[in-house]
């Protein structure tokens, strides 16, 4: 009987190891996951940063070449895109300030084309809060955003 007992008990203490490794298991990608979120730059999150949102809002709401809004025509371009039962995919908007009033916004667009093959874009404008004008710094954006008129005298 003393046997049999003995046997109950190594089930229970791997068990409880079990038990024990679940838990590091969980407890190092709760750490993992707290880590990432403190040490992530505010660059990735426009929105802790409210000049940060306000250089977002500038580009995405600025004119674009045929449509009202560069935001616009680039959900529309993905929107033709699958219509046209091709895929495109507009990546995560990110933004990082350059200098002073200064951010540079970017965004990835892929499209699929018809031999399957994937093309990616990277589409790159400065927003300048001091002045709220927006510029493209990219050959892609460019193709997007309409040339302003030189104001300067």
């Amino acid at each position: 009987m003393s046997q049999h007992h003995s046997s109950g008990s190594a089930v229970s203490s791997s068990y409880s190891m079990v038990k024990i490794i679940q838990y590091v298991a969980v407890a190092v990608l709760v750490l993992g996951a707290c880590y990432y979120v403190w040490m992530k730059p505010p660059s990735l999150n426009p929105l802790a940063d409210s000049r940060a949102a306000e250089a977002l809002a500038l580009v995405q709401n600025h004119r674009a070449q045929g449509y009202p809004t560069i935001l616009h025509a680039m959900t529309e371009h993905v929107r033709a895109m699958t219509e046209r039962n091709q895929v495109a995919r507009l990546g995560e908007w990110r933004v990082k300030q350059v200098e002073g009033g200064l951010y540079e916004i970017r965004v990835w667009l892929r499209d699929q084309g018809v031999t399957g093959q994937w093309f990616e874009r990277e589409f790159i404008w400065h927003a300048d809060l001091s002045s709220k004008k927006v510029n493209a710094a990219s050959l892609a954006a460019d193709g997007v955003t309409p040339i302003e008129p030189d104001t300067a005298p």
